[in-house]
């Protein structure tokens, strides 16, 4: 089973991303669980949203707590929370953040990402919700699927000139990541 925690504000689309990355597992015949939980129920509020996949079906409906994965929409949240707590020793966290965002200290084997996705997103879909930016990052990251596949579920999710952004954001996500990670070798 591979899982996922999301850190995110109300009203930055912690939910879309869950559901979006979980169409996406679904489409490549997976059982994907994607669920939120939020305390105070306002725009600005930290909040979580996971996504748990396996090959059978998910029936675990806690928080995670030891994820595969981090998706930090939202930087300033790793000032007052440990959005690392429980990352698993080859870990991969995705950030949207800008170049010089200070990351804990990680382990040798895990991985940390800064992608600029708000300003993809700006420059993509016009608003600064970098969620499909993250997205596409998260798969040059992890390899956990294809972007085609991510693509596919992104359209069941928007349309018109929403949709075309997105999947431009996604791929832009996708890009930077692997240029990073292209450099790092």
């Amino acid at each position: 089973m591979k899982e996922i925690r999301i850190h995110a504000r109300a009203g930055q689309g912690a939910i879309t991303t869950a559901t979006i990355i979980g169409n996406a597992y679904f489409l490549k015949d997976m059982y994907p669980y994607a669920f939120p939980s939020f305390g105070a129920a306002r725009m600005g509020a930290p909040m979580n949203a996971f996504v748990r996949v396996d090959t059978k079906p998910v029936r675990l409906r806690s928080q995670i707590y030891e994820p595969d994965y981090v998706i930090i929409s939202d930087a300033t949240l790793m000032r007052g929370f440990n959005c690392f707590s429980g990352l698993k020793d080859k870990g991969v966290a995705i950030i949207n953040g800008k170049e010089g965002v200070e990351v804990p200290k990680l382990k040798p084997s895990q991985k940390a990402y800064i992608v600029p996705a708000n300003d993809i997103a700006v420059k993509t879909i016009g608003r600064p919700l970098g969620n499909t930016a993250l997205l596409g990052a998260f798969l040059a990251a992890t390899g956990e699927l294809e972007l085609d596949t991510l693509i596919k579920a992104i359209e069941k999710r928007f349309s018109g000139k929403a949709l075309a952004g997105n999947i431009e954001a996604a791929k832009q996500g996708f890009n930077f990541v692997k240029s990073k990670a292209g450099s790092e070798k």
